[in-house]
Order: structure tokens, then C-alpha cells, then sequence
């Protein structure tokens, strides 16, 4: 007798043994966790999650949101993402992860002008099933490190960084949890300027980083210095197994021996030594062909360069075309 696949298109179908045997597997991340969904749906961003069933177990998964920016340039703006790729049990079969893309394809559409996998994890060896059903590779670089021991972090990591790390202690930077909202508050102003005059993308309301903190979603770590933020970093945890740098910034070069956005990245990468966290992840790190400033940043903190790219469903080419064309714009213009 042939088994048959189920397709679920609701977390709400699968039952507490099925999701916690899905998280267990190595493909798995934070953004795929309940916490994460009901996260972004609080914020007021839509959510997707579709799951593939095989003999009672889930094979294959994905969820994401749906992101536009406001106003008039929301219906050029839509887009699927799906954050850390899918998630694929060691005995998925070729055509579960075809049925379930077919499945992401079919529900998704007509809603946005692309989707996008922003992979996390190596999906080589399904790169041609993707590319079967319309998804495009992407090449795309990250760094990760190995948080064993911070001995044997600092051992691979660039030695300018470690002195600007001390210096920065020694001249009184200090780094801690965030307390107050009015914290959370000082950080988005640096987070939002660095935003404005330098990444040129777009960033999520002071409301998002309020409520990610509020539920406790992720962690905030900020330095101060006399009492000020002057930097700090976001990164959720997932379960013993990975640290996310989501956003990170500092008050670089305004005081002097003082590298806030360093000590920020140090801080949560040895909060992940001292609390038996394996990895640390910087969530990108730029395509290989195109010159990115921060790359050169990230890779100083002992990480291993990894390609593990991007698969994009373009759903409406001619929108598609004339977003990456005004990003294009938008990133080459001088202040």
C-alpha cells in the first residue's frame, strides 16, 4: 500500500510530539518556532507556515512572513520571506520537498511579487529539486562560529579586534542586559541613523524592537558608557544550539579607544561560550561578487566563511525588475 502525503497549511494541524520532533532536526532555526510566528503576528506582519506529512511524520516545513513597506510603495514592496530555509528531515523524499515548494508557490503568488528562502543551513544537494519548480539560486555568503570555549574563539579571531575589545573595557565601556524601555529606546535612534546613512534598507518600527523585547523573543545586550547606550546588539537564542545576530550596532568613532559595535558582537558570541551555545551566526554576510563593508567586519571574529545562498521564486518578473533597480538607486545615493 502506497502511503500518501498530507499537506498542512496551519502550525495548528501538527500535534506536540510531530513539532517537537521537527525542531530536532539540524535544518531547524529559531524563525521556524512558535515563538517566532506569534512574534510576527503580533507585530501585525502576515505569517505562512506549510508543513508535508508522511506516515504520521512532518518531512518537511516551511514558514515566513509576508513584508511591504507602507503606503504607496507596499504594492511594490511585497515579498515572501522564508527565514532559515526549510526544515528537512533526514528521510525527506524528493518529491515531499517538490509538493511542499508547489504548495508555498501556489498559496503565495498572487500576494507578493517574489519569494524568497534565505537558507541558513547547506541545501545544496536540493538545489536542483528547487530549480525544477522556478526557485533560482543565489549565491550568498555567511560567517558562523564555534563557540566551544572562548579560549579557542579567541585564538581564531583577528588580534586588532581582541585589543579593541580590551581597550574598550579598560576605558570603561560596559556591556549588560537591557532593563528600561527607554533602553531599548537609545539603541533604536544609533540603530536607525546607522540605517539611514549607511545600510540604506528598510528597518522595522521602534514597535518591533519594543515588542521582541517585551515578549522576551530575543536577547538584548547594549554598551554603555557613562550611563549612555551607545551600542548594542539583538540575537535570539535557539535552544542550546544556535545564536542569531539579528541587528547590531554602536556609536563607532565618537569616543576615543572605545569600539561599541565590537565589544557588542564579542559580548554575544561570549554569551554563547559561557551558556554551552554551539554556534554563533552573523545572518549574512553578502553576495561573493559584490564588494560589502561589512563582511571584512564579520570575518575578524573567528568565523567560517560558508556559502549557503538564497532560493528566490520571482512570481511577478516586471515588478521584480524595477524593485531591484530602486534599491540599486536608493543604496548609491550620498547624503
Amino acid at each position: 500500500m502506497i502511503k500518501e502525503l498530507t499537506i498542512h497549511n496551519s502550525l495548528n494541524l501538527l500535534n506536540t510530539e510531530q513539532w517537537k520532533a521537527l525542531l530536532e532536526n539540524n535544518s531547524a532555526s529559531f524563525f521556524q518556532t512558535t515563538e517566532a510566528l506569534h512574534f510576527f503576528d503580533t507585530i501585525g506582519f502576515e505569517t505562512f507556515a506549510f508543513a508535508i506529512e508522511y506516515d504520521t511524520k512532518i518531512t518537511a516545513f516551511v514558514s515566513g512572513i509576508i513584508q511591504k513597506e507602507k503606503g504607496i510603495k507596499s504594492h511594490f514592496s511585497r515579498r515572501a520571506i522564508i527565514f532559515g530555509g526549510p526544515i528537512l528531515s533526514a528521510d525527506v523524499e524528493e518529491h515531499h520537498i517538490t509538493t511542499l515548494f508547489k504548495t508555498v508557490i501556489k498559496h503565495l503568488k498572487n500576494k507578493v511579487i517574489y519569494i524568497e528562502s534565505r537558507n541558513l543551513n547547506d541545501y545544496s544537494h536540493y538545489k536542483e529539486t528547487l530549480e525544477k519548480i522556478g526557485f533560482e539560486y543565489h549565491p550568498h555568503l555567511n560567517f558562523q562560529v564555534v563557540c566551544e570555549t572562548e579560549e579557542q574563539v579567541k585564538k581564531k579571531m583577528s588580534s586588532s579586534k581582541l585589543r579593541q575589545v580590551k581597550k574598550s573595557i579598560k576605558e570603561g565601556a560596559e556591556v549588560r542586559e537591557a532593563n528600561h524601555q527607554s533602553e531599548i529606546e537609545e539603541y533604536y535612534t544609533i540603530l536607525f541613523n546607522l540605517y539611514k546613512t549607511k545600510v540604506k534598507t528598510p528597518l522595522p518600527a521602534l514597535h518591533f524592537f519594543i515588542t521582541l523585547w517585551s515578549q522576551r523573543v530575543a536577547k538584548f545586550l547594549l554598551v554603555f558608557y557613562k550611563n549612555e547606550v551607545i551600542g548594542g546588539i539583538i540575537f535570539p537564542v535557539f535552544q542550546d544550539k544556535v545564536i542569531y545576530e539579528w541587528y547590531v550596532c554602536g556609536k563607532d568613532g565618537t569616543y576615543k579607544n572605545i569600539y561599541p559595535s565590537i565589544l557588542a558582537t564579542w559580548s554575544a558570541i561570549q554569551y554563547a561560550c559561557n551558556n554551552n551555545i554551539k554556534r554563533f551566526d552573523f545572518m549574512g554576510a553578502g553576495k561573493p561578487n559584490e564588494n560589502y563593508g561589512v563582511r571584512e567586519f564579520k570575518s575578524k571574529f573567528g568565523g567560517d566563511l560558508v556559502e549557503h545562498g538564497r532560493f528566490i521564486y520571482v512570481a511577478n518578473p516586471f515588478l521584480y525588475s524595477l524593485g531591484k533597480k530602486a534599491v540599486k538607486v536608493l543604496k548609491s545615493k550620498k547624503l
